[in-house]
């Protein structure tokens, strides 16, 4: 079986993608991270622009512990020669590749270089055409952390915590063209103790995710693939507006904590 990754750099699922490419080193033909604040996505500035004018100041802790931070981190690590998945990557002879376009020209030649028979998409953050899918025969996978078809979108953990009670878990899916669509093949429930935030939350369910994704490609290795389940499309869960989350904040739901700041120091990004 080989596999071709794709994750970004993220507090929230760094250490889960690591292990993960610990354990499989010898499948993996190619290591694919997604660019957050390409130029196609609005760049750093117009990303921040367009999280405050959606969803306030509120936001903007969650996002920068969880994605800036660890985004220069990663790329510090990475100049001093001290980053986990980059080194590992050089160690065992992966390639990797920056995607700034996923369907574009540059990407389709790294899959096609690499010959994946399966792509793994482990948080990240742009959309497969099916032309991009069809360049590996088996396909590709999504982890994704939330009960499909529940809580689609870019922060399924917050909206997990707005239930009752509290509905946390993650879902191995195929994917498809359209986000969070596709045959659900595996899911894993997850209890987790009250006053969870959506930060920490979302750090276990990859991890999770992590030995749910073995699990199934080793299935699919063996001939022996889980029977599929093609869901009943609810709503999309986008990110959060203004109101919604100080509604939550008086509720007692966090997105992120002390703790949580501290946890993205050091999480093993680059």
């Amino acid at each position: 079986m080989r596999i071709a990754l794709f994750t970004l750099d993220s507090a929230l699922s760094a250490q889960a993608v690591l292990d993960f490419c610990r354990l499989h080193r010898e499948k993996i033909v190619l290591i694919a991270r997604s660019d957050p604040y390409r130029p196609s996505a609005g760049g750093t500035v117009g990303q921040l622009r367009a999280h405050w004018r959606r969803s306030g100041p509120r936001i903007l802790p969650f996002l920068l512990a969880n994605y800036g931070l660890p985004q220069s981190l990663g790329s510090l690590r990475r100049a001093l020669g001290r980053a986990p998945l980059t080194n590992l990557a050089r160690q065992h002879g992966i390639p990797q590749h920056s995607v700034t376009d996923l369907n574009g020209p540059a990407t389709t030649a790294a899959l096609r270089a690499a010959r994946p028979d399966l792509i793994l998409s482990f948080h990240f953050d742009q959309i497969f055409t099916a032309e991009t899918l069809a360049l590996a025969p088996l396909g590709g996978l999504n982890v994704h952390p939330s009960l499909l078809p529940r809580h689609r979108g870019p922060l399924p953990t917050f909206w997990a915590q707005q239930d009752t009670p509290p509905a946390f878990g993650v879902t191995l899916h195929r994917l498809a063209p359209r986000i969070d669509a596709g045959a659900i093949l595996a899911q894993q429930p997850l209890a987790l103790p009250p006053g969870t935030s959506a930060s920490a939350a979302a750090r276990h369910l990859h991890a999770a995710g992590a030995t749910l994704a073995a699990t199934v490609i080793a299935q699919l290795a063996q001939g022996t693939p889980p029977p599929e389940t093609l869901p009943l499309l609810l709503p999309y869960c986008p990110f959060p507006t203004a109101p919604q989350l100080r509604h939550a904040a008086r509720q007692g739901h966090r997105l992120i904590t002390w703790p949580d700041a501290a946890a993205a120091l050091y999480a093993p990004t680059g």
